[in-house]
């Protein structure tokens, strides 16, 4: 089940929103660990049973570091501890692709296992590790409820797509927290907000993607349009995710932190990190970049501590060696920008977001790319050396059908409509106005998304490889 489907609106939520705020609030933590047992087990009924044994797991350990006194002792503890997450993410995420990139490196007569990855299993399985680690640097108490534990981790608006959410950020709301009207509200703003991103932008914009590869004739103008519908349509799908997800928490009473802060609409790679995907950011920041030391080592372990952070990224992603690839792309641009490229990009006005659109696209083609020589050749293509046509009558009637959305994307994607919005709110003329069109643009905006969804649009589903 995901959050843009018929079952999910219609049926899952409003039975769920029903029953959660009928029952005394001493409850709710039942009612919502209940209910997204129910929503996980709907999509993925096989691998319920592996959650709760993480969460089971997750359990034990975070008692077990806390309660060790001596300090080495700690340590081996959470090391086990860790290493036992990582082992079970390891082998469902990245077992299969191990096999086959030692099959084809010695020749050896592999058979690789096949195993179906379970949905989320990278977000809870770090959740986990985020609170085993706090646990060891004394951020936080272990948890000896085992039904909050098992809220905070199954908890369905994050579950299968994020924010990766600390414990520490919502320790004190898991055990009381106020479901208010403005709260709701509030969430249902953000919540349609994002179900718009998702519906009405991203799989649209991922219909580009899926006429490319069927494009009978490829052409300079095409890729580049692909390339740029591609970026786009990533953003607004794990941004819109996010926005349901923050929403949804909203609802129920819960703060959880932001994930994506218009990162497209910044001036260098850098800048675009430290707004895209900011819990994942923070995530590798605090458990892997600065235990290895951070910035505060040599040159050299430097640039090692920022090529493992990057491999691990872009290995989070996606068990692929494109993701590696894209990982390690983003890796060389930051040390470029931090070394020299810095101080240029700043007084580069117009060019350096020119220089940050033409690496976005160029890392998403790598991403969405079904591998390696694929991405490749897709790259070629956009520099001219692929040898095909710049333009052809196909690639006009695309353009010409899809022009208009990919404008109001790359406008939407920017902080511009925040700001507008914002300037207008500067003056009581403007607030009433703002005040009388937002309800009209989230009805709006609600309607078009479900007449979508029930026509049986366009409707990927990104996560499947995290």
């Amino acid at each position: 089940m995901i959050f843009s489907s018929i079952t999910f609106l219609f049926y899952f939520l409003p039975a769920f929103l029903l029953l959660y705020y009928l029952i005394p609030g001493r409850f709710q933590n039942t009612v919502l660990l209940l209910g997204s047992l129910f929503f996980y087990a709907w999509g993925e009924p096989r691998y319920i049973l592996l959650m709760l044994f993480m969460i089971c797991a997750g359990y034990f350990c975070g008692i077990w570091i806390e309660t060790r006194k001596n300090h080495k002792t700690k340590k081996i503890v959470t090391a086990l501890s860790v290493t036992f997450c990582l082992v079970c993410l390891g082998y469902f995420k990245y077992m299969d692709f191990v096999l086959d990139t030692v099959k084809r490196m010695t020749g050896l007569s592999l058979r690789l296992l096949h195993i179906a990855l379970p949905i989320g299993i990278s977000f809870y399985t770090f959740q986990i590790l985020s609170y085993l680690l706090d646990i060891y640097y004394g951020k936080i108490k272990a948890q000896r409820n085992i039904l909050t534990l098992a809220t905070y981790i199954a908890m369905f608006p994050q579950l299968i797509a994020g924010p990766i959410v600390r414990y520490q950020d919502i320790e004190i709301q898991l055990q009381k927290r106020t479901v208010s009207v403005s709260n709701i509200s509030c969430g249902i703003r953000r919540f349609i907000i994002g179900l718009g991103k998702k519906v009405i932008f991203a799989n649209t914009l991922g219909e580009i993607g899926a006429k490319y590869g069927t494009a009978e004739e490829k052409t300079v103008l095409f890729v580049w349009f692909y390339a740029i519908s591609v970026t786009l349509q990533t953003y607004f799908d794990f941004s819109g995710y996010s926005d349901m997800a923050i929403g949804l928490g909203k609802m129920l009473g819960f703060d959880f932190p932001e994930n994506f802060d218009h990162p497209l609409d910044t001036k260098s790679v850098t800048q675009f990190w430290r707004r895209w995907h900011m819990t994942l950011g923070r995530f590798f920041r605090d458990y892997l970049y600065i235990p290895m030391g951070g910035n505060r080592v040599s040159f050299a372990k430097w640039v090692r501590n920022i090529l493992i952070v990057w491999m691990a990224t872009g290995l989070w992603h996606g068990a692929d060696w494109t993701f590696v690839v894209w990982g390690l792309f983003f890796a060389f641009f930051l040390v470029l920008e931090k070394t020299f490229l810095k101080q240029y990009l700043e007084k580069a006005h117009i060019w350096n977001r020119l220089y940050l659109w033409i690496l976005l696209t160029v890392s998403f083609v790598i991403f969405h790319a079904s591998g390696l020589s694929d991405a490749m050749q897709t790259i070629r293509y956009m520099t001219g050396l692929g040898g095909i046509p710049i333009l052809s009558a196909e690639s006009l009637f695309y353009l010409r059908d899809y022009f208009l959305l990919v404008l109001l994307g790359i406008v939407g994607a920017t902080s511009f409509p925040l700001r507008f919005v914002s300037h207008l709110k500067q003056n009581a003329g403007g607030r009433k106005v703002v005040n009388i069109l937002e309800p009209f643009f989230l009805i709006t905006c609600l309607l078009i998304s479900v007449s979508f969804l029930i026509n049986g649009s366009f409707n990927p589903f990104l996560y499947f490889r995290f």
